[in-house]
Order: C-alpha cells, then sequence, then structure tokens
C-alpha cells in the first residue's frame, strides 16, 4: 500500500506532552512549500516499506542557484516553525543537485539536467508509486 492523496493522515501526533507532525504530513508539508516557491515537477513516494533510512522523498526540480537557495531556505525556516529541523545537507545549488535531510523526510532538489541523469523516479520508482504534482 502506497501513499493515497485522499486518505486523510493526523497531521498532528503528540507524544511526552509535545505536537510534531507526522513523517505523511512532514512530507504533503513539503511538498506544498515546494509547490508555493515554484519549484518544479514535484515528485512524492513513500518509500517506508522499502527503506529503514527515511519514509519519503519529495524530489523537485529548481531552475537556476537562485532558486536552489531559495527553496533551501523556504523549506529550512517553513518546517523549523512546524518543529522539524534539517539534519543535513548534501550538494549544493551550483552543483545542480541538493539532498535535504529532515529525518522522516529527505528532499532531493535538481536542475533539469541532473533530474533527468539520476532519475530517481525510476531507480526508486520500481519498487514503490510515485505520485506527481503539477502547478
Amino acid at each position: 500500500m502506497g501513499y493515497d492523496p485522499f486518505r486523510q493522515a493526523p497531521a498532528i501526533e503528540r507524544g511526552a506532552g509535545r505536537r510534531y507532525l507526522n513523517s505523511e504530513a512532514l512530507a504533503q508539508r513539503a511538498v506544498d512549500i515546494l509547490s508555493d516557491h515554484q519549484a518544479m515537477d514535484i515528485a512524492l513516494l513513500d518509500i517506508s516499506k522499502t527503506a529503514s533510512f527515511t519514509d519519503y522523498f519529495v524530489i523537485a526540480t529548481a531552475q537556476s542557484p537562485l532558486q536552489f537557495r531559495a527553496l533551501d531556505e523556504y523549506l529550512e525556516k517553513e518546517l523549523k516553525a512546524e518543529g522539524v529541523e534539517q539534519r543535513h545537507r548534501e550538494g549544493s545549488a551550483d552543483s545542480g543537485w541538493m539532498l535535504l535531510d529532515f529525518g522522516d523526510l529527505i528532499v532531493h532538489i535538481f536542475s533539469p539536467e541532473k533530474r533527468e541523469y539520476y532519475r530517481l523516479e525510476e531507480l526508486w520508482g520500481r519498487s514503490t508509486p510515485v505520485v506527481r504534482f503539477t502547478g
């Protein structure tokens, strides 16, 4: 059973007196942030059944180094406001690829050329459905 965009999961779970986004709500929030800030060709993959290191990948395309940096800043700022810290970042805007690790969610931002080269949806899509968001 993969990601069902029509299923409503509780966005906030409570534990030890704290509120936090569950992994599905976190992934949906990242998709919303990227979409709101004009990222292109956004894809969501629920890899929770096939990977132990994270639950979701969100993959998006940025059109310029400036947009890469802006998307990174928006994600970090807006998810931090939800209580989710960015744990790690790899790559750079100038390299055409960035990985942003938020624990239960990993966001990959690519230039169009690097996205075509790496084809993560094709690689991971063999074992999990890919949900695409178009604007």
